[in-house]
């Protein structure tokens, strides 16, 4: 059974795995790529078990699934469920609600919440130093602490007064790097400019003072957006663009984003966003090929 194959709709899509053998022996396959082995100790000895639904080791006798250790974990969804649920999150550019996606599959909206976070989890993008021209900007997420409860409200102002936090970088033409900083000083700003873009890259920012002194290691310049866009090469429109496809996806689908799940439905557009050249069959199997590399995240995890 390959696990790459083409396909360019959602017809060919339910064609192709039309029906749980078909699901079971693809997962297989993209779960033992590079060779079967135990997820329990990695030993390379398995056996199949006379039901063939499970697996037993050589080495440590213990009894697993492909399921088992994965993001899909030992859930009782049905596979073909779980990969309809993947083809809807990776291939619409800006998401899907869990109140959609349980019409879509037949589950619960519960059940629904709960599989957008684990594929979520999948996508986590784990990219190397970015380099050449690179974009930085950061945005802010939810609504204004005025506009909220009493009981709920913290600050009162505008702007990003009791706002989430996030910071993205973009190489011109590449990958971007987004996650949530807790705020927007120099010394939360500039470590993760460090972390991510190589030295002498050319970095375009705004003149938000966090950015002063990023000379030192790069060809730092900044554009001043109160008097106009761009000047010249100078600009951060590309980042502004995903801030849009990222707001729109909050505003749109999802509507809010708590802060302990934030982290996820930024991994999610990042992921998309990064897969972007390839094709949809390329962008699904991607996303089945890390779903057999990540750990669990069981329901009490998830919501704790």
């Amino acid at each position: 059974m390959k696990t790459i194959f083409e396909f360019g709709t959602l017809t060919e899509f339910t064609d192709y795995f039309r029906d749980e053998q078909t699901c079971v022996e693809h997962f297989t396959a993209a779960r033992f790529r590079s060779g079967e082995y135990c997820p329990h100790c990695r030993h390379d000895k398995i056996y199949r078990c006379a039901n063939g639904k499970r697996y037993h080791c050589a080495k440590c006798k213990q009894d697993f699934t492909i399921r088992t250790k994965t993001v899909f974990g030992e859930s009782k969804l049905p596979l073909r469920k779980w990969y309809i649920a993947v083809y809807l999150l990776c291939n619409t550019s800006k998401g899907i609600s869990s109140v959609q996606l349980a019409k879509h599959v037949g589950v619960t909206q519960k059940t629904a919440w709960f599989m957008d976070h684990r594929i979520r989890k999948a996508m986590r993008d784990n990219k190397g130093k970015l380099f050449g021209t690179v974009e930085v900007d950061e945005t802010f997420v939810g609504g204004l602490a005025k506009s909220q409860h009493k009981d709920k409200r913290r600050h009162i102002g505008t702007g990003g007064m009791g706002k989430m936090v996030v910071m993205g970088i973009l190489q011109r033409n590449g990958p971007i790097v987004a996650g949530v900083v807790p705020n927007v000083r120099r010394e939360t700003l500039q470590p993760k400019i460090h972390q991510h873009v190589e030295p002498g890259s050319a970095v375009f920012t705004d003149q938000w003072v966090g950015y002063n002194g990023l000379n030192s290691h790069f060809a730092h310049e900044s554009v001043n957006h109160q008097k106009c866009f761009a000047a010249g090469e100078v600009h951060t429109q590309n980042i502004d663009s995903f801030w849009a496809l990222f707001k729109r996806g909050y505003h749109g689908i999802y509507h809010q984003m708590s802060p302990k799940h934030l982290h996820r439905y930024v991994d999610e557009f990042v992921f998309r966003f990064n897969q972007r050249p390839l094709p949809m069959s390329g962008v699904f199997t991607n996303v089945v090929d890390r779903v057999t590399d990540n750990s669990q995240l069981p329901y009490k995890e998830l919501t704790a």
